[in-house]
């Protein structure tokens, strides 16, 4: 059979053109499924923007893995998590939706994800993709008893198999989950552990808890590799008919920095530095296992960070090196460096090479890019916040994207309209100090910035732009009072 997921977009233009019937309209048949390529999204955790070097040529940290990714595909500047800590982030990526639209605190008691709410994984599940989940969850289960199964995880929102573990390797129990049922129940304890010369979340800090016997937390993101190459390796050899979607989940360079002794050393970010370097060994690692399968030509790799760094201003000056690539902040923050992402897409044939662009994305986003990808239009219930870049990665132009609002650590709101940033409270919003400054009598009660000429956002232009302050306002509260900003931004563009 023609395998039509390995043609380029023009032969596929020809395939509609030429023969009458053929269609890429959603009602797909099995054929018209083999066209759709494979989807390996490898999301990092706080890692900053300016970590990789293809990002920030300053960096003190070698990332040849994904500086190569970002030579063979289209590095984005612009792009952005949908909430600038890891379950905020996470909820948004795999829903579409806003995570201030939801309680994402609840996490650690019950699913985030509704049963009937779209996935990435459902939607293309339901386009016949395998779907799998490596890695890091993070948005709950119903959980009652580690020694029970744990519904509501990702083999009850859309994949088909997932292993991994149910936050980061800093928050316990620490236990290995596959499908729905814990490997082995964290049945022992673990002490907590700092770093001397860090702050008390940096370095090899883990907090006292849980833990499966026999799991040690350095061999986590090894061991996440080897899962996510076994899964690539017997997709080829069992399902190579149709496409795959990987979702690898690093829990790295997050707490607890554990690098491997053949990293110790050779960064100049100290130990944060060599356990990035890590991870990017591990992303070559997967990289090399997609062309040892001969589907590196089929397969769209996505590649980005969940949220912010946790580097502080005294680690900037200690290593000189600048995690946050000139933005300001760091994780947690409504600053640029809380939620502003690297975001590199490689996709032979389709996304051209080596280009850089500076689209307005949204990890809320990927929902309805997916959508468009296998031709499958969101119902109004699906992804409200989603608003497709396909025609951006392919090349052609479309309009910006609308409004896109964000919600800190602390509750401050960010609305982003063009270059213009809007924050609703005074001081950082997350972990920068300070979090939150009292408005002085006659001064401004909020921050707004244009980001076009203020990157770093130095110049608070909130009292002197009063109307761009109540155009953005205005806009925020109608998202708010709303139950989706994706038809309202559709309604702004008619």
């Amino acid at each position: 059979m023609m395998l039509l997921h390995r043609l380029p977009l023009t032969c596929l233009f020809l395939l509609v053109t030429l023969c009458p019937g053929w269609s890429l309209g959603t009602k797909a048949t099995a054929a018209d499924h083999a066209k759709s390529p494979n989807i390996v999204m490898i999301l990092v955790d706080d890692m900053g923007y300016g970590d990789a070097q293809c990002y920030n040529p300053e960096s003190k940290i070698p990332t040849p893995n994904i500086n190569q990714l970002a030579r063979e595909g289209m590095r984005f500047t612009d792009a952005h998590a949908a909430g600038p800590l890891c379950h905020m982030s996470r909820y948004g990526l795999m829903t579409g939706r806003f995570p201030f639209r939801t309680n994402v605190s609840l996490w650690r008691k019950q699913p985030l994800i509704e049963s009937n709410q779209m996935t990435l994984a459902s939607l293309l599940a339901s386009s016949k993709y395998k779907t799998a989940m490596v890695g890091k969850w993070h948005l709950g289960f119903e959980e009652n008893g580690y020694d029970r199964p744990l519904p509501g995880g990702p083999v009850d929102r859309g994949f088909d198999s997932f292993f991994g573990i149910r936050a980061s390797t800093d928050i316990p129990p620490y236990f290995y989950i596959r499908g729905n049922r814990a490997v082995s129940p964290p049945t022992k304890t673990i002490e907590s552990r700092n770093t001397e010369g860090w702050s008390k979340i940096q370095g090899e800090f883990w907090r006292a808890g849980g833990i499966a016997p026999g799991l040690e937390l350095k061999n986590v993101l090894p061991r996440f590799t080897e899962e996510a190459i076994s899964v690539i390796e017997h997709h080829e050899e069992k399902s190579a008919d149709q496409p795959l979607f990987l979702y690898l989940a690093y829990p790295a360079p997050h707490t607890p920095w554990l690098p491997a002794k053949q990293f110790r050393g050779q960064s100049g970010a100290g130990m944060y530095g060599e356990f990035t370097m890590m991870v990017d060994h591990m992303i070559g690692r997967v990289l090399k296992a997609l062309k040892k399968a001969n589907m590196a030509d089929d397969t769209l790799v996505i590649f980005s960070s969940d949220n912010g760094p946790v580097w502080y201003e005294s680690d900037v000056e200690r290593f000189d090196h600048d995690s946050s690539g000139g933005l300001r902040g760091m994780k947690a923050d409504a600053w640029e460096c809380g939620h502003r992402m690297p975001f590199i897409v490689r996709w032979p044939g389709n996304v051209t090479a080596g280009t850089v662009n500076d689209r307005l994305i949204c990890f809320t986003d990927l929902l309805a890019t997916f959508g468009e990808l296998v031709g499958k239009e969101l119902s109004e219930d699906a992804g409200p916040d989603s608003i497709s870049f396909y025609k951006t990665l392919t090349g052609q132009s479309e309009p910006d994207r609308p409004t896109l609002v964000i919600k800190s650590s602390s509750g401050a709101m960010t609305a982003r309209q063009g270059p213009w940033k809007l924050i609703t409270e005074l001081g950082s919003g997350g972990f920068s100090k300070p979090s939150r400054i009292k408005p002085t009598r006659g001064g401004p009660v909020g921050q707004l910035y244009n980001l076009d000429d203020d990157i770093g956002e130095t110049n608070n232009l909130y009292d002197q732009k009063p109307e761009i302050v109540a155009k953005i306002s205005a806009e925020l509260k109608r998202i708010q009072d709303s139950s989706a900003s994706r038809t309202l931004g559709h309604q702004n563009r008619q």
